[in-house]
């Protein structure tokens, strides 16, 4: 894993996509600073909530992505 991995949780419970993506940080290498969080938008909101809020404390930082369908958590940066 290095520079920006991307993860694809929409379709995924909120459960799942905790447990995917809680193993994609733990799975993060020194070259890896941004994991990009795939969690779509048509069908809700409770993924892009989960990622946006519940991570905000755990990384340096949360962008909003360029797509409405992702977000970008920020480990270090570039």
């Amino acid at each position: 894993m290095d520079g920006i991995v991307e993860l694809d949780v929409h379709g995924m419970t909120v459960y799942q996509a905790r447990i995917a993506i809680d193993a994609t940080l733990r799975r993060a290498t020194i070259g890896t600073y941004r994991i990009r969080v795939i969690h779509g938008y048509h069908g809700g909101t409770a993924l892009r909530d989960l990622v946006r809020k519940e991570y905000a404390g755990k990384v340096r930082r949360v962008e909003l992505g360029l797509n409405p369908g992702s977000t970008d958590l920020v480990l270090r940066e570039f």
